[in-house]
């Protein structure tokens, strides 16, 4: 069932008046409960024939470079912390994830993403995924995505599909499974919701549709009422149709009710194609305090003066998204605050323009990585925590912090007790100028408020694609990571063939503790076309404590 109904949706500026705007409302086209992931994991599903190559399509306007715009947050160098009691830690916990000769053909990007829960860490790339225990045991897999919805009446569902999505809902203690489909002509988003809090149990598995709209990018956030998803939409003819908001009916699909409601939006690009960008972020919500009641679901996207969409100057984005589950249920959608910047160059001296696919040198190669800073978008997670005297987000975007050296700028926005909408607090770009490429990153806070980035590293002589992170304590200057930089892995390979990087990664923080971050992204070990690989591990501040 489809009902369209009457929302608001504000367009062109915050101070812009509001356009009526329908959402649309279904319910899932489709409910079972699986068998145990550990029985499906040994299912055989379709998929493309094991030896060849696939490269997962990646739609959009690309922008070739106009020269350097010089980087207005631009961390000093010298302004890092040198008592050794503070810095931040090497990794307590460090095994390797999935690689890609688990799939059936070799793929690239991996889109590495994994969650913590309290007793096990689920990983998924494209198009595999697996359950360990805590100290990196493998309980389940890897197997290929499409058997957690085998059996299952969308058949699409189980395919050789793709942007797989994992979150733990803290609050619940269930697991969140996602993709999309591509093969359409109709389209769906897939998604599973444990039954109990073992991730290697059965799952309630749930199918929305998106009609004959391709839902590319879609990125989750869990949320106390809703599960929520943004995606970049894509017509039939290929066309960018907008920027989808979906909410889902949470407590619905908590209990396996077959008519769990979802409700949606798209922004167009209409006359400020700047606005919706290329995708915007949910927020997703970390730690203990819930959300004061009423709270609206941030969605947080980029602008760039210098990008392909026009933009009249550098900025955040700031969405509401606000639901009432009721019999009939009520929502709204729209911006909220358009907040600047200081200066940020998204497009980097890539080659060949106007298609900037190669950009990150490599040793022993001249085939260059992918820096995808040109999407006007933020980088996976929107994070958001509830200190009680104010609420706070956190998200990232990579950048060219100087000319040719990729940076990573991040932004923790906050919502002080009693304000309407969420102001910028804090920004930096961390670029330390010594020959490093960083990009890729992703970034979390723990319950005392200490930021931690984890990112890809890599250079044209002897840094291999690797994984290193850095963070800040709450107290330390503004705008500053200044708790020293740690390695993840380092590796010892470059990528030969493909140019495609990501498409992002993944920082979260232990439940149990509320301390320990837990980061997963993909590097080299050996020289090859397309032979990723993905690590896991764990790290905290010392003075953050259980």
């Amino acid at each position: 069932m489809t009902v369209s109904m009457l929302a608001v949706l504000p367009l062109g500026t915050a101070q812009a008046q509001p356009v009526d705007q329908q959402f649309r409302m279904s319910t899932a086209a489709a409910y079972d409960v699986s068998p145990p992931l550990s029985e499906l994991a040994k299912t055989v599903v379709p998929s493309a024939v094991r030896g060849s190559a696939a490269e997962r399509r990646e739609r959009g306007t690309h922008a070739a470079d106009k020269g350097h715009s010089a980087d207005g947050a631009l961390q000093d160098v010298a302004r890092r912390s040198q008592d050794p009691l503070e810095q931040i830690s090497p990794p307590r916990i460090n095994f390797e994830g999935i690689a890609n000769t688990a799939n059936p053909v070799l793929i690239s990007p991996p889109d590495p993403d994994g969650d913590v829960g309290p007793n096990h860490y689920v990983q998924v790339v494209n198009v595999q995924y697996s359950v360990y225990t805590k100290t990196g045991i493998r309980l389940v897999g890897p197997a290929q995505i499409g058997t957690l919805f085998a059996g299952f009446p969308i058949d699409d569902c189980a395919g050789f599909n793709g942007d797989p999505i994992v979150l733990h809902d803290q609050q619940a203690d269930r697991w969140l499974i996602t993709q999309f489909t591509v093969d359409g002509p109709e389209y769906w988003n897939c998604v599973a919701i444990s039954t109990g809090p073992d991730p290697t149990g059965s799952y309630h598995r749930y199918a929305f549709s998106t009609g004959p709209n391709f839902p590319d990018y879609p990125k989750y956030g869990v949320y106390p009422d809703s599960y929520f998803i943004s995606t970049r939409e894509f017509a039939p003819d290929d066309s960018f149709y907008g920027v989808g908001a979906y909410a889902l009916e949470k407590q619905r699909m908590l209990a396996g009710d077959p008519a769990a409601r979802a409700i949606s939006f798209v922004l167009p690009p209409g006359d400020s194609p700047w606005l919706p960008g290329d995708g915007l972020l949910p927020t997703d919500w970390d730690g203990n305090r819930a959300p004061g009641r009423g709270t609206p679901n941030w969605f947080v996207g980029t602008q760039d003066d210098d990008g392909p969409y026009g933009a009249p100057f550098d900025a955040l984005n700031v969405f509401e998204f606000n639901v009432a589950w009721r019999p009939t249920p009520r929502a709204t959608f729209g911006l909220a605050a358009q907040l600047p910047v200081p200066e940020f160059d998204s497009i980097f001296p890539c080659e060949p323009a106007p298609n900037p696919r190669d950009c990150i040198a490599q040793p022993g190669t001249t085939n260059k990585l992918d820096i995808l800073s040109y999407r006007q978008r933020p980088t996976w997670r929107l994070a958001y925590r509830n200190f009680g005297a104010y609420e706070s987000l956190v998200t990232n975007q990579s950048v060219e912090a100087r000319p040719g050296e990729a940076g990573v700028r991040w932004y923790e926005l906050r919502r002080p007790r009693g304000a309407a909408t969420p102001s910028l607090y804090q920004q930096g770009t961390f670029a330390p100028g010594d020959g490093v490429q960083r990009w890729m990153g992703s970034v979390a806070q723990d319950k005392n408020g200490n930021i931690a980035l984890g990112y890809s590293v890599s250079n044209g002589t002897d840094v291999f694609p690797g994984i290193r992170y850095t963070g800040r304590l709450s107290g330390d200057p503004a705008g500053i990571l200044a708790r020293g930089e740690q390695t993840l892995i380092n590796g010892t390979g470059s990528q030969l063939v493909s140019s495609r990087w990501g498409d992002y990664t993944a920082m979260h923080v232990d439940p149990v503790d509320d301390c320990t971050f837990w980061y997963t992204n993909q590097y080299f070990e050996t020289s090859s076309p397309n032979g990723w690989q993905t690590r896991i591990g764990s790290f905290k501040f010392p003075s953050c404590r259980f």
